[in-house]
């Protein structure tokens, strides 16, 4: 089928999705924008921060976006091309978009407390210890497997003929392979610049937004000529270091920003790096419009559950989970619950940032798949990510897929579509890892309160949190390769998406609301999550002697099902929430 066609069929779905589906949920709720918002009732200048929804946006899609939406198609297109697409339409709109956005009003309504407090509410203490609890293990399996895919990109080399480059060029540094003699671009370096170079710039951009209190316009041109000139900087000057360093400074990096001000590095990093990544979707957009318009087609497999049944397992339940971010991702859940629903100016906001952030999400997971399935061949494709020997690079088979779409069908050459797709990747991958250990180490803190009546003040202080989040995501992806942690991560992340909805419904429910829209696809995904979870921990880690993974994937299933069990008595116990909500203390403007 044409790929014109298909990004046609997706965009049309998604647009009927947002105006009518994410309405209905809005009602549900009785979204009123004249409501006090969190971020205007507890603003603090440190956690809760009033942001124009436009950088609230960016902080927020830059966060749950991630590397799922390119890795976890890029995996899965393993299954072949019309089984991955169906299920990231269906996906985004019926399960990612109504956890997003649910999780995230909830949160609003319960005054910015994260999902896991929002359990203590509906579920109990007991609820709530176990929720925290499968939601640490789940974090750090989401640190983990972002951190191995990081340092493995940071540290990509590709050769000058995928490129459409030959030795003797200047645009590109080049090393030359020390086994076969074979000149490689640091295309990795270049990306490795950028973010260093936009990180360093994040503290400024902060100050004029937040101090300066600089226009809007103004503030986008700067936030849009750093991000250019770090990558001008990259082409100069790349960094190409070991994968096993990356790890170590990434790690130092994200121990130190978990405990800064959201306006020093946090929201305006998201800011500087959504415009790479809103160029690069529209890049992959324009590339897949005027390849269409060539009569550009799919080329992989309609269908091939057999060799992906072979290289990852059964299609179902395997690659519901393996496409996670794309479709559905029990991550967003923290993010809106953590951090994005203390920056939300006004309610009616939430539908752009919650609903709409995530079918955008599924929009880039379904332009990855085609520029995979229509710019790669299908043996370069398994030899990169699924190769018989060395690291797993989805990431790098996307960016060189990438290149060729744009080198083929657009004035950007092929050396330049690879460089923007690995930017694209990175961008997502850091942001997510600063995130995430933010919110481990608010996890962190919530737990000691629960074991403990009164923690000691190193139970309560960011550095021993943080540092401990940190430790634990370095640990396991030092020990643990991408392709082993992808499966458990991605099984563990739809569990806690179905989690959150089962909290979202019994709140729902117990407020005398319709929550049928939510209680479905918890259902579906605990099935499906479970079923997983033990086809990984019976053909897998038992087969391979895993012990590590072994233990985890038990008690993830043994977590989920207490949480469930829990879930149902409350729900069939009539019992009410004592969390009130208070009318609004003062109008907002939209």
């Amino acid at each position: 089928m044409n790929v014109l066609l298909i990004f046609v069929i997706t965009v049309i779905a998604f647009k009927l999705a947002y105006r009518f589906y994410g309405r209905y949920i809005e009602g549900v709720f009785e979204m009123n924008k004249d409501n006090a918002t969190p971020a205007r009732e507890r603003e603090d200048g440190k956690d809760y921060v009033r942001g124009r929804w436009q950088v609230v946006f960016s902080h927020h899609f830059s966060s749950i976006a991630g590397g799922g939406p390119i890795v976890g198609p890029a995996v899965a297109a393993i299954y072949g091309f019309y089984p991955s697409w169906l299920w990231i339409i269906l996906g985004a709109i019926f399960f990612g978009a109504v956890h997003d956005f649910t999780s995230l009003f909830v949160s609003m309504r319960e005054k910015g407390r994260s999902i896991a407090e929002v359990a203590h509410n509906t579920l109990g203490k007991t609820g709530y210890a176990l929720f925290i609890s499968f939601v640490l293990f789940m974090v750090v399996l989401v640190t983990a497997a972002f951190l191995g895919l990081t340092s493995t990109a940071l540290s990509s080399l590709a050769p000058l003929g995928a490129l459409g480059l030959e030795e003797g060029q200047t645009l590109l540094k080049t090393v030359a392979d020390p086994a076969t003699g074979v000149v490689q671009a640091k295309i990795g370096g270049v990306a490795s610049t950028s973010v260093v170079v936009m990180t360093l710039m994040a503290p400024l951009v902060g100050w004029l937004l937040y101090k300066r209190k600089t226009g809007l316009l103004a503030l986008s041109t700067a936030a849009l000529a750093i991000a250019v000139a770090s990558i001008a900087v990259g082409l100069r000057h790349p960094v190409t270091i070991l994968p096993e360093l990356w790890m170590l400074i990434i790690s130092a990096y994200v121990l130190v920003a978990a405990g800064l001000p959201v306006w020093v590095v946090l929201q305006p990093r998201d800011f500087i790096n959504s415009f790479v990544l809103y160029g690069g979707i529209a890049a992959l957009s324009v590339g897949l419009f005027a390849g269409g318009l060539s009569g550009m087609e799919v080329k992989f497999p309609a269908a091939s559950a057999a060799i992906g049944a072979q290289k990852l397992g059964p299609i179902w339940p395997v690659m519901f989970i393996t496409i996670a971010c794309g479709a559905i991702s029990g991550f967003h859940c923290l993010i809106s619950s953590g951090t994005t629903s203390k920056q939300i100016a006004c309610e009616s906001h939430a539908k752009r940032i919650g609903f709409g952030g995530m079918l955008l999400e599924g929009l880039l997971a379904v332009a990855v798949l085609l520029t995979l399935a229509s710019a790669l061949d299908f043996s370069d494709y398994l030899g990169l990510v699924f190769p018989e020997e060395g690291r797993s690079n989805p990431v790098l088979a996307f960016s060189l897929a990438m290149g060729r779409l744009l080198g083929n069908n657009t004035p950007i050459p092929a050396y330049g579509g690879t460089i923007f797709g690995i930017l694209l990747v990175e961008g997502f991958l850091v942001t997510t890892l600063d995130t995430a250990v933010r919110l481990n180490r608010y996890l962190f803190e919530e737990l000691w309160r629960i074991l403990l009546r009164k923690p000691p003040a190193l139970l309560r202080s960011y550095l021993f949190n943080a540092g401990l989040s940190v430790a634990l995501m370095f640990a396991f992806a030092y020990k643990q390769a991408f392709l082993a942690l992808w499966p458990v991560f991605g099984s563990s992340n739809q569990l806690l998406a179905a989690l959150a909805l089962i909290t979202v419904s019994v709140w729902l429910l117990k407020r005398g609301k319709n929550a049928v829209f939510t209680l479905v696809p918890a259902a579906f995904m605990i099935v499906t999550t479970v079923a997983s979870l033990a086809y990984l921990l019976k053909s897998k880690y038992l087969a391979s002697g895993n012990t590590l993974l072994t233990a985890i994937t038990g008690t993830l299933i043994l977590l989920a099902a207490g949480i469930v069990v829990i879930a149902l008595r409350k729900t069939s116990s009539g019992e009410r929430s004592l969390t009130a909500v208070k009318p609004a203390a003062e109008d907002l403007e939209d």
